[in-house]
């Protein structure tokens, strides 16, 4: 499968995640976004945001557990819960938030747990 964005085709997976995660911007988070019928507010951001960060610092996906420890740093435990990003991410971080980010389909998805 492919993406058409800024007039170049971008490669996928069937289920739409990148083949390239080096190919990500914002803009095409946005389009993938759309594709997944979510819109970007700013507490979606900031979990995509986080994504993108450990993968450029690690070269490999953050898991759930994590985030929920960096959310509870960074905006109190009102928001660190996976119901709240389960909220955000109807279908599961692993499948929604990190196919945002740019990131392929992890093997295994005990991004979850």
């Amino acid at each position: 499968m492919t993406l058409e964005y800024a007039g170049k085709i971008i490669d996928t997976d069937n289920e739409g995640y990148l083949l390239d995660p080096e190919l990500w911007s914002e803009e095409l988070a946005l389009l993938i976004a759309e594709g997944e019928s979510l819109e970007m507010n700013e507490d979606r951001w900031q979990i995509v945001r986080m994504v993108r960060e450990h993968y450029e610092y690690s070269s490999c996906v953050i898991e759930l557990r994590k985030v929920l420890k960096a959310l509870k740093e960074q905006t109190g435990a009102g928001k660190a819960t996976r119901k709240h990003v389960y909220q955000l991410f109807p279908y599961g971080y692993g499948q929604q938030a990190c196919k945002i980010a740019g990131m392929r389909k992890p093997l295994k998805l005990l991004l979850d747990l």
